[in-house]
């Protein structure tokens, strides 16, 4: 902590055994001794293992190209999943374009170096917005007199502008993946369902203005994103009840737009990862009891990355979640 922030008062919560949710769990924040009762359940043996992260970015690899979102709420650890499967295709002989809509653009700063057949960028909404009125301008205002093109510009400076312009950018992006795989690390929910509106709309508009004219070969964003062979949605969360109830929600939004997540990532899992830590263990009730929900049907398939020790920051880190460590264990023998 720096050291001009350390010299303020300071209030510090511990990492507590129990989930803060509910009023008996928010209650006992307040003191340093209460806690809910940790169930039996929290110290049976572990839960059925999924698969890691590495199967996933296998079964991506087979499909040979397409579109892979990785969608979730915030501080769920999309940027880091979907940074380690663009890893995962490299290693296994892919080219990869990897770009977030995340105004937070953490990418760079999770890989932390430059990687040989990966391009990382990202969607700027002024940048794109920018270009948008470029290109606009370029296109209409030599048939207009000064006035005219300045109330073009005055008109294409309002806000939808900028929905408009990050709209084009990401169906861009979209029609990369008909020939290579492109990894799009998106912004939280509530950004990314704008997004799928933008698409829904812009779907809507297009079969109007076609209608009657033949459109057998048209495929608009929203078409792409509801082909289940063209792009695989990856939703992110903690085994913890909120982050749970959000990827839910965002699943049966998808859901009424006709997009069929392809898997669910359990992310920071510490049932996974095998603790033996007393406070870690006591945890493992709230966890599994999520996990069991998630069991219960909630995703088609599910993988699971372990809570690790070190934060999965820079190529090393990223690759080895995206490795089968079996296989490297025994090619080490």
């Amino acid at each position: 902590m720096p050291l001009t922030l350390q010299s303020l008062p300071q209030d510090q919560v511990p990492l507590r055994a129990f989930d803060t949710v509910g009023l008996p769990a928010l209650r006992a924040l307040l003191s340093a001794h209460a806690a809910p009762i940790i169930g039996a359940e929290a110290m049976t043996g572990p839960a059925e293992a999924l698969p890691g992260l590495d199967a996933l970015a296998d079964e991506l690899a087979a499909s040979g190209r397409g579109l892979i979102m990785v969608m979730g709420k915030g501080g769920v650890g999309k940027t880091t999943i979907a940074a380690a499967l663009a890893l995962g295709l490299i290693a296994r002989g892919k080219t990869v374009h990897l770009s977030t809509t995340d105004p937070a653009a953490h990418l760079a700063g999770t890989l932390a170096s430059e990687v040989p057949g990966l391009r990382v960028d990202r969607i700027d909404p002024k940048i794109e917005t920018q270009r948008y009125i470029d290109r606009m301008m370029t296109a209409k205002s030599p048939g207009l007199n000064a006035q005219e093109q300045a109330l073009m510009l005055e008109d294409l400076q309002s806000p939808c502008t900028e929905e408009v312009a990050v709209f084009h950018a990401f169906s861009r992006i979209v029609n990369e993946a008909r020939s290579a795989f492109v990894v799009l690390d998106t912004a939280p929910t509530g950004h990314s369902l704008l997004l799928m509106d933008a698409a829904g709309a812009y779907h809507r508009q297009t079969l109007r203005d076609f209608e009657g004219h033949g459109s057998g070969r048209m495929t608009t964003p929203l078409m792409r994103l509801q082909d289940g062979a063209y792009t695989r949605i990856i939703l992110v969360t903690l085994p913890e009840v909120t982050p749970v109830l959000q990827a839910a929600a965002l699943q049966d939004d998808l859901r009424r737009a006709s997009i069929e997540p392809y898997a669910w990532v359990i992310n920071k899992s510490v049932v996974a990862a095998g603790t033996r830590d007393p406070l870690l263990q006591a945890r493992l009730a709230g966890e599994r009891k999520q996990m069991s929900r998630i069991a219960a049907g909630l995703p088609a398939r599910s993988f699971i990355v372990p809570w690790r020790i070190h934060p999965p920051v820079g190529v090393v880190e990223l690759s080895e979640l995206v490795t089968d460590v079996t296989a490297q264990a025994t090619q080490e023998q």
